[in-house]
């Protein structure tokens, strides 16, 4: 283990990296029941049960408007074909907002299988760690004073780098939990619009819209798993060149190498909304 504050600071910065590569492939791996122990999750059924009481009365509104609009006059109504494809349709829907949860659920479940999978199908998971290569550390510690100023300068910013885009990547993770959670919370609502046949297309887009966040999950894994195919070569160390440009060289080509992923993470949402239509 070097002494020297510049090996120290850039081996930490890619420690940083190596344990939030480490906690995303956690993350998309558990389901949202589990995450932080599955207290939100609690906290999530409770809103969505006091919503349930929302989705029955406005589901009445929306039948209330589905007969309204499609009964030009009683006559109409008293043909078998046109009373009873209102009330059926009120019958599914009160269905769908009673079992919404399951039904939720069960779309968790599927993309959680397939996320699973992913990982066990790949070799790609649980890499070994990011280090500098000892010709590199040689070379640092072989450094002066003066020669280490601009060694300094070019670790910290080479440091702030990697945190910036290992926080910006777990957050990206974060945040699908959290729209899991909206979507389940006030899932009764939207669902409610299957009562009318005016209105159905918002269901429907809501049903298209938590589909694509749970597809998000194995977005964002099979993008980690390409970049580990990816960058599975670490950069070259340009040997007899001054240790500033040495370090400059790698770390440059090994943050491009991160912004590839970083940007193939917060890809997977836009990736996700197109294959759902969304």
């Amino acid at each position: 283990m070097s002494e020297n504050w510049i090996v120290q600071n850039l081996n930490k910065a890619l420690a940083v990296w190596d344990e939030m590569l480490g906690e995303i492939y956690t993350l998309v791996r558990l389901s949202p029941t589990e995450f932080r122990g599955g207290t939100i999750w609690t906290v999530v059924e409770s809103i969505h049960g006091s919503m349930q009481a929302v989705g029955y009365a406005l589901l009445v509104l929306f039948f209330v408007a589905d007969v309204m609009r499609n009964t030009g006059s009683f006559a109409e109504l008293r043909r078998p074909e046109h009373a009873l494809r209102p009330f059926l349709r009120f019958a599914i829907s009160k269905a769908v907002i009673s079992h919404s949860m399951e039904l939720l659920l069960s779309f968790l479940n599927i993309v959680s299988g397939m996320i699973g999978t992913i990982a066990e199908s790949t070799a790609a998971l649980g890499g070994a760690g990011t280090e500098l290569p000892q010709e590199m550390v040689d070379a640092i510690e072989g450094c002066g004073f003066l020669e280490s100023i601009p060694l300094w300068a070019i670790a910290l910013i080479c440091s702030l780098a990697v945190w910036v885009l290992s926080f910006t990547m777990v957050l990206t993770v974060y945040g699908r939990f959290f729209k899991l959670f909206l979507f389940a919370a006030i899932a009764p609502v939207p669902l409610s619009s299957f009562a009318g046949e005016p209105t159905q297309e918002i269901g429907k887009s809501f049903l298209r819209s938590f589909a694509a966040s749970c597809l998000e999950g194995a977005a964002i894994i099979l993008s980690c798993v390409i970049f580990s195919v990816f960058a599975a070569t670490p950069p070259n160390v340009e040997i007899g060149t001054a240790p500033a440009t040495m370090v400059w060289s790698y770390f440059g080509e090994l943050i491009f190498n991160m912004l590839i992923l970083v940007g193939a993470v917060k890809m997977s949402d836009r990736v996700s909304r197109e294959i759902m239509g969304v």
